[in-house]
Parts: structure tokens; sequence; C-alpha cells
């Protein structure tokens, strides 16, 4: 259905983005976001013309005006600091710059302004060196995924699903769920992939349901083992080195100090309204420390890998060693049975011979497992 009601406005902007990146056909990104042409350009004309109020279904005001004074000026940074006590001079600086305000003064005067107005408290401590991290050089290469500790609502538990793209920062998918079932996080990915394709690759942490820790060393679940069946790379984090998803741990922290601190959800619903609001500023409007103090959006673009109707064939190549995985999970070799996993009862692997009788059990293009015979 185009543009449920709860996440109207922000679906719009995140449409007309999208579409001014120019990453996709204008045709392919109407299919996606289940809009018309017509209506696509009618919003996109529309923005361009007035902004994120054109968006709007009764407001045209422009966003800013020319004529405003150094004391509405002031107004404005302390408004924003007000609304965002997290954010510091940088951010609103860029902020107010990256959304056409004029006159906006130097990041020390903005320091002043708020100690003026009791706006910001003096450090404690000395600020730590943001450490450099490695990032893929395209969108998509590599999304983060992750559930953030989950917490307690009026009604119910919330299990906040985090998808986030490496390159960008991007946040692909913040979804509010009542589990961490893999069923559940099966029918959001079809949802993300469905609306920007697919990734190359996506690491998880060593968690349910997407690990497994079997004794035996096993990582995959049925969950993983279907992503790999899309032709998506998978790979998990170090045990104990959260740091491998970095970037969506540092999304947490950033989500938890904005967002889950100022809130009590009622339930469900109401944390899904409120993550689809924070997320549409996240992607498109706050200034992001690692993009030189641009928003996610300008980096971002939807990828080029469909994410197919039907799960496409098991093959490979004609000199492989093929086995079936029967329903307790083993294969046979040379008369042994060697327990893989019950993940992928009836599918077949391959498996390649290495030195010292070890042999790689690959399940199509994904190495998963080595066997001694």
């Amino acid at each position: 259905m185009p543009w449920e009601e709860v996440t109207q406005m922000s679906s719009k902007l995140e449409f007309v983005k999208l579409a001014l990146n120019g990453s996709h056909t204008f045709s392919e990104l109407c299919r996606r976001f289940s809009i018309s042409r017509k209506t696509g350009y009618k919003l996109l004309n529309r923005f361009k013309e007035l902004g994120v109020d054109g968006l709007k279904e009764q407001s045209r005001r422009p966003y800013s005006h020319p004529e405003l004074t150094s004391s509405a000026i002031e107004e404005k940074i302390i408004a924003l600091r007000e609304r965002k006590p997290s954010w510091g001079c940088r951010k609103i600086r860029a902020f107010l710059l990256n959304n056409g305000e004029t006159g906006i003064p130097a990041k020390s005067t903005i320091t002043d302004i708020l100690h003026r107005h009791d706006l910001i408290d003096k450090p404690t401590h000395k600020k730590l060196l943001t450490p450099q991290r490695f990032e893929h050089p395209e969108p998509n290469d590599l999304w983060q995924a992750d559930f953030k500790g989950h917490f307690a609502m009026r009604s119910g538990r919330c299990h906040p699903l985090t998808v986030l793209d490496d390159h960008s920062r991007y946040s692909i998918g913040l979804n509010a769920c009542d589990n961490e079932r893999g069923k559940t996080v099966k029918a959001i990915f079809i949802e993300l992939f469905e609306r920007y394709g697919m990734p190359w690759r996506i690491n998880f942490d060593n968690g349910t349901p997407w690990s497994s820790a079997h004794i035996r060393g096993f990582r995959y679940t049925e969950l993983s083992i279907w992503l790999v069946r899309l032709g998506i790379r998978v790979s998990f984090s170090r045990i104990r080195h959260p740091q491998t998803n970095g970037k969506d741990e540092r999304f947490h922290r950033t989500l938890k100090v904005e967002l889950l601190k100022q809130h009590y959800f009622k339930n469900i619903n109401d944390a899904q309204f409120h993550f689809d609001r924070w997320r549409e500023e996240y992607n498109h409007e706050r200034p992001h420390e690692a993009l030189n103090m641009q928003p996610p959006s300008s980096r971002y673009r939807i990828s080029n890998m469909k994410y197919p109707k039907t799960l496409p064939d098991i093959e490979y190549p004609d000199c492989s060693l093929i086995r079936q995985v029967n329903k307790a999970g083993n294969i046979s070799l040379n008369n042994k049975k060697y327990f893989i996993s019950e993940s992928l009862n009836g599918l077949p692997v391959a498996l390649r011979e290495k030195a010292d009788g070890k042999f790689d059990i690959y399940f199509m293009h994904q190495r998963i497992f080595t066997i001694k015979t």
C-alpha cells in the first residue's frame, strides 16, 4: 500500500532523496515505493521548489528566509540545542547550513551562545580521540545488522532490529519487533530487499537468530542459510569482539542517547512511529562526523542486486565432490558420517580437499565448515 499513514512523510522524503541521488531509474524507484511516475514527479518537483515543506499536505512556506536577523538565528540555535541536547556546536552549525540557513556564526560563537544560555556543560574529562574506522568503498558492499538490547514498554517489550550500510552509515532498517525469531527477521529483510535491493555481504554478531552457537562450531541457522541461498555473503563478528560490527554498535549508542532515553513507549506501534521519525532525521538531516558533517543520504544509493521472487538453483562446478545433508545434519564420506548442520537438511554441499586430510565444506559460494577425515 503506498504511503502508509504512520510513515507517510518519512517515505516521501526518503523517495525524493534517493531520486535526487540518481542511483536508479525513476520508474524502478517508483515501483519500489509503490507509487505512480506521475506522483513521483509531483513529489520531486514540490521538493525542488519548496524543500521539505513541499511534501506536506498543507504547508507551502519556504524553510528559511533571507531577512532573518542575528537574534532569530540565535533563537534557532537555542531551539535546536534544546530539541537535540546531545548535539554539539559542529552538528548544530552543519545542520543549519545543510538546510539553507544563512548568516550562521562560527562554531566558537555557537559555543558561546550555548554557554550564555546554560545549554552546555563543562567537560569533566578529556575527550577521547575517535578511532579511524575502515569503511567499504561503495554503498551496499556491506550491511551490518544486529538487535539493540530489548527494553520494556507500557505494554510488552521491544526488540529493536537495526540494519546499517557500512559505507554511508545509512539506516536501512530500524524496526520495533516483539521478538527475535528468525521468521520475524526474515519478513523484515524481505521488505528491505524489495525496497533497497540486496547487499553483497551482511555481517552479524554471534547471537540468534542468524548464528547458532553449536558445540561443534557451526554458526549458520536457517535464516543465514536463506541469505546465502539468495547470493549474499554472510559473515560473523569475532566472538567477544563487538567492534567488528562497530558502526552498528555506534548507531545503537546514538539511538539510545537521542531517542530511547527521551521516550517511554506505549507499545510496538508507538515505538515504530517514533523509530520512523527519528530514522528520517538520522538519514536525511543529522550531520555525521565521519561524513564531513553531511547526512548519510548524501552517500547512499539503492542496490542493483534485486531480490528474486524465487530462490536460485543450487549449482556447483562439475569437478566438485557433492554430498547431501540428511535430517540429522550429517554427510557421508569414505563410509564415515560427519556432522554439518540440521539447517542444511536436504540440501547439497560441495567438498574441496585440502592438505592433511581436511575438506572445506561449501554451500553455494560460501565456505561454511572444515572437516578432518
